[in-house]
């Protein structure tokens, strides 16, 4: 099974990058185009909201969870959204403006239903960005931690990092840079070196214990970094002793972005599940592994976009299960259970909208009650909507009972990638650090490391780290990288590209792979 920090409740703290698939917001309808009758029970008024509300809920829901007309501004409504969704709803369009039925067919939308949609969200979005709307300021200062810095490159050049992930036994960190396509190895002092060579960039990287009790790395090499389904991805296995011997346990994948090991069929075997994110035809799949050490693939849903997977026996029946978050289309959290025969079944948990770019999240017994909440972070924001938006950010959902959510906390932060709970202030409460990559870099560039002390129940300090000038964070991981109990915090830089505001920071440094922050904090 994958390592996590000790705690009873806490789930899915592996290495994770932001990688959501996608190149247009309503993408969860390429699979179906809607078949909707649209002579069927709806008369329009002539008044644009009334019939545009309507519309909006009747057509754009089929594939997603609505999409509120304030979510974003009017020119992305105009040039960029409607445009993109017209299609999946019947219709054609010639440049940005002029729309025409694609064909005398009754399904989908008619061309007077779609104006009339067109209109309702020219009139109803605002014009600018709405502003973000934070209950308490970023606290800037250290919050007790120290910076580390590496000791040398490599060969690296120019920081592309993708991955960071540190060793369970302590005083080592592993990374990967997407031009290299190496596997770096860094000691206690932070000096590297090349530890194996990889087919593509990794994005993940899990480790699991070996027959001899040492450690294997799990590395999902994404293949491509672009939404994309070309199947170049794979996984493999990293011998993690003597010289880093690798071999494959899955090739020809659609941009895996995360594996989880366990054994699903209880056969004494270890299985895994990967998330293969893809462009528009995406799946999480679970690899058997047969008795000769060879593996079968499953299709667990044929879905694009899933980003992160945590595995737990959710149903307490003694067999693991798999949740999948789901950043694309119809984004949502899902569970699967473990039917002992070889499948699972789906049960939808929450739906998110497709504006939010639902990025990762962790399992954590927040509020101490006994039952895992949920840590959420939406924030990618590659995809045409490249505005800022101000319900991007750091989410908390409790636990009502059986796996029944309810959001108890709301943070906002621009392009928030990542979040990972810990009690890193060692005072018996879970505290969160979180990374943004799509960050407001012109403004708020402090915004892209942000940590979150938890000081009394449920309500949290929340610290800028004045880390932002060293790089931009794709990839962060938590572990205790100096051997004194406390977690720390690593953080990757993805220096250049993927932005929606890029190169905004003169001062970022482009050369540092990644930075450890230490943990000194005291209680």
């Amino acid at each position: 099974m994958s390592i996590s920090i000790k705690s009873k409740y806490v789930f899915g703290l592996s290495a994770f990058v932001l990688l959501v698939s996608g190149s247009v917001l309503f993408n969860g309808c390429k699979s179906k185009t809607a078949t909707t009758n649209s002579t069927s029970d709806l008369t329009l008024t002539g008044d644009t909201i009334h019939d545009g509300q309507l519309l909006a809920a009747k057509y754009c829901t089929s594939c997603h969870k609505l999409v509120p007309a304030e979510a974003l501004t009017k020119d992305v409504w105009e040039y960029h959204t409607l445009p993109s969704m017209a299609k999946f709803a019947g219709i054609s369009t010639y440049g940005t403006g002029a729309y025409f039925k694609r064909d005398s067919s009754n399904t989908g939308m008619s061309i007077t239903e779609w104006q009339t949609l067109v209109a309702y969200y020219k009139k109803t979005a605002p014009q600018t960005e709405v502003p973000q709307k934070r209950p308490n300021s970023l606290i800037n200062d250290w919050a007790g931690f120290t910076l580390k810095l590496p000791a040398g490159t490599a060969d690296i050049k120019t920081a592309f990092t993708t991955m960071v992930a540190v060793d369970p036994t302590g005083h080592k960190i592993y990374s990967s840079d997407i031009t290299t396509e190496k596997l770096y190895s860094w000691d206690a002092q932070l000096k590297p070196s090349v530890m194996a060579g990889l087919e593509s960039g990794a994005v993940d990287m899990q480790f699991v214990k070996n027959a001899d009790g040492k450690y294997d790395g799990i590395i999902s090499c994404v293949g491509q970094i672009q939404p994309s389904d070309f199947p170049n991805g794979r996984v493999v296995k990293v011998n993690l002793t003597g010289k880093a011997a690798t071999s494959d346990i899955e090739t020809d994948l659609s941009r895996p972005v995360q594996t989880q090991a366990a054994d699903f069929n209880k056969d004494g075997l270890t299985d895994y599940v990967i998330c293969a994110e893809g462009g528009i035809r995406g799946y999480l799949a679970w690899m058997k592994q047969n008795a000769n050490h060879t593996y079968t693939r499953n299709v667990i849903k044929a879905k694009e976009g899933a980003v992160q997977a945590v595995v737990g026996d959710f149903n307490n029946d003694g067999w693991p299960d798999v949740m999948a978050l789901y950043g694309s289309g119809n984004e949502g959290l899902f569970m699967y259970l473990n039917n002992q025969k070889g499948g699972f079944t789906e049960k939808m948990l929450l739906q998110f909208p497709p504006v939010n770019g639902s990025s990762s999240f962790q399992l954590a017994d927040v509020n101490h009650d006994g039952k895992p909440d949920l840590i959420y972070t939406c924030g990618y924001n590659f995809r045409d909507s490249r505005i800022l938006k101000p319900y991007h950010g750091l989410y908390i959902f409790t636990n009502t009972g059986d796996w029944n959510f309810k959001q108890s906390y709301f943070y906002p932060i621009n392009g928030c990638t990542k979040a990972i709970a810990a009690d890193f202030d060692g005072d018996g409460d879970l505290d969160i650090a979180t990374s943004a990559y799509f960050a407001d870099l012109r403004t708020q560039p402090s915004e892209s490391f942000v940590y979150f002390e938890q000081d009394k129940a449920m309500h949290f300090k929340p610290h800028a780290v004045p880390v932002s000038k060293y790089g931009r964070w794709f990839s962060m991981n938590v572990g205790d990288f100096n051997g004194d109990g406390k977690p720390d915090i690593v953080l990757g830089n993805y220096s250049k590209g993927l932005s929606i505001n890029a190169n905004l920071n003169p001062n970022q440094n482009e050369q540092i792979p990644l930075i450890v922050l230490e943990n000194h904090t005291k209680k």
